[in-house]
């Protein structure tokens, strides 16, 4: 088959109970690296077909559903009797359809896209009406073996339970996906027979096809990672392992350093700048985004965080926050939801900002808390001041002008506002708003007098 203009549609398998994984979340809804497993399938395939995917659910359907959305159209398998009646299920909705029809395993989450392009492009170059993937490896673990007549034409693949100890020697395995010439495979699929524990396997195709006279095709896959299918948390960790050195190894060709690329834990869905300096210990979650020439860490969290070009973070925590250019945190600092800190901003240790935002030259003492605040620039913020927003039953709001010096221990209790210039002495209670350019002392605070 030639013609690359061929309409393609994909089933993807998702119906299993994933018992070994002993858990109440359907299988293909684990999390590799935040994202649940079936999410890496439907992006490597999402281009590859006019229509959406079709995934066959089972086990827990609706969760399945809920959490893919629109991305996919969905066929139910009940009961669930094996990887061919899967496929089965789909035909109603999808003969006739299409010229090709890709199979994928929810559960192999590794595969690329360049790899269900390669496995199409082999399939069109052939004459076979399937093509499978296949890996070579040392290690065969639970893999069908893939078995060859004297003449070296694939005949059929037996499932490691059922091979013999010779069988379990070969080192060509079934790797998934599998392409289907469409026709051919609706119709292939009525000749399948049950096995002995009453399931129609997917993989007698290519018995069925070897004695119709075909030469199976074949894509080797070369990277063994993209093999790693899961069924139990091991392999999960695995897959995370592989994947997380996969995204590690494109940021560091992009231009970002990592002390210890193995303690270091990055989402496929975060952006970082070049010269960026990663130490042990970070992880980057979510939408967070990092500028250039950053240093973060050790031990940092950082989610759903936008930090701009060279700020330094040390031991910290940042969720939902924004950092601007040439900020320095930390250690031990903690930026809540809504937090903001505007260029060259020093926030000190064991700090804590939520919903706030601080003006450019800003200096936050350690041991300090600023919650629901707007804060000038320039301003210089004692040790252990603390913006007192909540009454038990409200947040308020505290403001500080540009230029404003908060002394050591001082307690803002909102709503509260500072002016421009103005100062609290050390330890004073500020109850009251406070002109530009005075000076306020005490419990409560009033404005100093002057001898």
């Amino acid at each position: 088959m030639n013609n690359k203009n061929h309409k393609i549609d994909t089933i993807i398998l998702a119906a299993g109970m994933g018992t070994r994984m002993k858990s109440a979340t359907p299988k293909v809804l684990h999390e590799l690296l935040g994202k649940p497993m079936v999410s890496y399938i439907l992006e490597a395939v999402s281009d590859i077909c006019e229509d959406a995917p079709v995934v066959v659910v089972g086990s827990g359907a609706d969760q399945v559903k809920s959490t893919i959305g629109d991305k996919a159209r969905f066929v139910l398998q009940e009961p669930q009797l094996g990887t061919a009646h899967a496929v089965m299920c789909a035909r109603e909705i999808l003969r006739g359809r299409s010229d090709l029809v890709l199979v994928a395993n929810s559960d192999f989450p590794l595969i690329t896209r360049e790899t269900y392009s390669s496995l199409i492009e082999t399939h069109m170059k052939g004459n076979s009406p399937l093509t499978i993937c296949t890996v070579v490896a040392d290690d065969p673990r639970e893999f069908g073996r893939i078995v060859r007549d004297a003449e070296g034409r694939i005949s059929g693949i037996v499932e490691d339970k059922a091979a013999t100890e010779a069988q379990k020697k070969i080192k060509e395995l079934n790797s998934n996906p599998y392409c289907f010439d469409a026709e051919w495979l609706w119709g292939s699929l009525e000749k399948i027979q049950k096995s002995a524990v009453g399931e129609y396997y997917l993989t007698d195709l290519v018995k069925i096809a070897y004695e119709e006279g075909y030469s199976i095709g074949a894509f080797e896959v070369k990277d063994r990672d993209e093999s790693i299918g899961i069924n139990n948390r091991v392999h999960l960790a695995e897959a995370s392992k592989a994947l997380q050195k996969r995204i590690n190894t494109r940021w560091m060709i992009e231009g970002v350093s990592f002390i210890d690329p193995d303690k270091t834990y990055i989402e496929p869905s975060v952006v970082i700048g070049k010269d960026t300096i990663l130490y042990p210990e970070v992880y980057l979650k979510g939408t967070t985004k990092i500028g250039e020439g950053c240093v973060l860490g050790p031990s940092v969290l950082i989610q759903n965080t936008t930090v701009g070009d060279r700020c330094r973070v040390l031991f910290a925590m940042l969720e939902s926050a924004q950092l601007e250019n040439d900020v320095d945190m930390g250690p031990f600092g903690h930026l809540r939801k809504g937090a903001h800190l505007d260029n060259h901003v020093h926030m000190g240790n064991f700090g804590e900002i939520k919903n706030s935002h601080l003006g450019p030259g800003t200096k936050m003492g350690h041991f300090s808390y600023i919650g629901d605040a707007e804060i000038g620039a320039d301003v210089n913020i004692g040790a252990g001041t603390i913006t007192c927003n909540f009454d038990g039953m409200n947040k308020f709001k505290t403001e500080i002008g540009d230029g404003a010096f908060i002394g050591s221990d001082t307690m803002l209790v909102a709503p509260v506002k500072i002016g421009k210039g103005a100062k609290t002495g050390a330890g004073a209670v500020v109850t009251r708003d406070v002109p530009d350019e005075t000076t306020v002392v005490g419990v409560p605070a009033k404005p100093l007098q002057k001898k």
